[in-house]
């Protein structure tokens, strides 16, 4: 088993820094959701998905002693809550676009149907007004 331990301590840090690192760009993009930066937000999320699928990899081909799988746990734990914070902040960014699209949409619906009707219609001439 120390054999074993020695060939994968190397990648088991490997496992541990890139856990670490995501854990720093989740605290990033928290960051931007919290400032309704959501551009940086998107940006940020891409090399998030890159980063996760990278360190999936990684992670499958590492053996990790107990104190290292502690040590994975809470990053994991970390990450995991800055990501449900950002999804409230998606949330509640989502439902305030919603409304405001319905707001739109009903301005445009009653410009339609009442700004037509703004304007005088002059129907004398189709009813003869004006001849005796």
């Amino acid at each position: 088993m120390g054999q074993f331990l020695g060939d994968t301590s190397a990648s088991g840090e490997a496992v541990l820094d890139g856990y670490t690192r995501l854990l720093v760009r989740s605290e990033h993009m928290l960051e931007a959701a919290l400032a309704a930066d959501w551009e940086t937000l998107v940006a940020q999320e891409a090399d998030y998905v890159q980063q996760v699928e990278r360190l999936s990899t990684l992670d499958a081909e590492a053996s990790l002693d107990r104190e290292a799988r502690q040590r994975k746990a809470e990053l994991l734990e970390d990450i995991l809550e800055n990501d449900l914070e950002i999804r409230r902040h998606l949330i509640q960014r989502r439902d305030e676009l919603g409304e405001l699209i319905g707001v739109s949409q009903r301005q445009r619906d009653l410009q339609r149907a009442y700004g037509a009707g703004t304007s005088v219609i002059d129907a004398g001439s189709r009813f003869g007004a004006g001849s005796s």
